[in-house]
């Protein structure tokens, strides 16, 4: 069984680094890379402080709009979900439907794994030469922390965070946080292409997205022209019903309020993905697996 949904996997692979959307979609990624690591190398160059080598990727990556931007480049890689052309039926006919959506399930997974694992590696790299690899915040970290300059610049280096975590355990999840939000959209874009045809996986996905834009407390406080003092309650709030919130690693609870823990974020994410692979297996008994579906 597991034999014939990693042929499925392998077959989905087939080209996949030669393809230009693919090319094109990492290429952005380093060009957002190097936009949004911007700021942290001003302050670098400024202040002639190192940092440590994870502390790039929290840091470019712990605020909603890096994470929405990341992730949206992320639909250029799942237009095509699911993959079926002519050579799929020669699968088909060796296996079941259900093993065959297994595959497409992996598929994604081990795709927003290797676009994730690109985008860290290429922010600290951009960075390599300011950075230390030891396992302990740096004092630029200490300088945005305990200063409102951090705060200012929209930097998410806080005394919460440091005194809570070492970089590289803070850096694991903050990939697995965004692994999470990125894996929830290319799940739910493979089930409204296969629910509804070929166009609607990309419009849900750019509703997720912007669900979550809308989601984030400083809009709506804006939007519901909210005072300073009644924002937290709007915080706690979007923070448990928003998945672009719980992928963002300063919007959880550190022992200081009653937002979402890091653990529990991670459990959202893994109930939301079980949900939308149930709806897709359910879906795959009246899907047509023909050429004339895809993309």
């Amino acid at each position: 069984m597991m034999r014939q949904i990693f042929a499925v996997v392998k077959f989905n692979f087939l080209g996949f680094f030669r393809s230009p959307k693919v090319i094109l979609t990492f290429l952005l990624g380093i060009v957002l890379s190097f936009l949004l690591s911007e700021k942290v190398m001003k302050i670098v160059t400024y202040f002639q402080t190192p940092m440590q080598a994870a502390e790039p990727f929290i840091w470019t990556f712990g605020d909603t709009t890096a994470v929405l931007c990341s992730a949206l480049l992320l639909l250029f890689l799942f237009l095509d979900l699911p993959k079926l052309n002519d050579a799929s039926m020669f699968y088909l006919v060796r296996t079941t439907k259900k093993r065959w959506l297994t595959g497409q399930l992996i598929y994604i997974i081990s795709v927003t794994g290797i676009y994730m694992g690109f985008m860290m590696i290429v922010t600290c790299l951009l960075c390599a030469k300011d950075s230390f690899i030891g396992n302990m915040w740096s004092k630029t970290a200490a300088l945005l922390g305990y200063s409102e300059m951090g705060k200012q610049m929209q930097i998410p280096s806080t005394v919460r965070v440091m005194e809570s975590i070492q970089p590289y355990g803070c850096a694991i999840q903050v990939i697995l946080l965004l692994f999470g939000y990125a894996l929830t959209m290319g799940f739910l874009i493979l089930l409204c292409n296969m629910a509804f045809g070929k166009k609607a996986g990309i419009l849900a996905g750019l509703c997720y997205s912007l669900y979550g834009f809308l989601m984030d407390p400083e809009i709506l406080g804006k939007m519901m022209g909210l005072e300073p003092f009644e924002m937290y309650k709007v915080r706690t709030v979007t923070g448990w019903i928003s998945p672009l919130n719980h992928a963002v690693y300063g919007r959880h609870n550190f022992g200081y309020d009653h937002l979402p823990t890091v653990g529990q974020s991670c459990l959202v994410f893994f109930l939301i993905l079980c949900i939308l692979a149930f709806l897709s297996f359910r879906v795959l008994k009246r899907y047509p697996l023909s050429k004339s579906k895809s993309i």
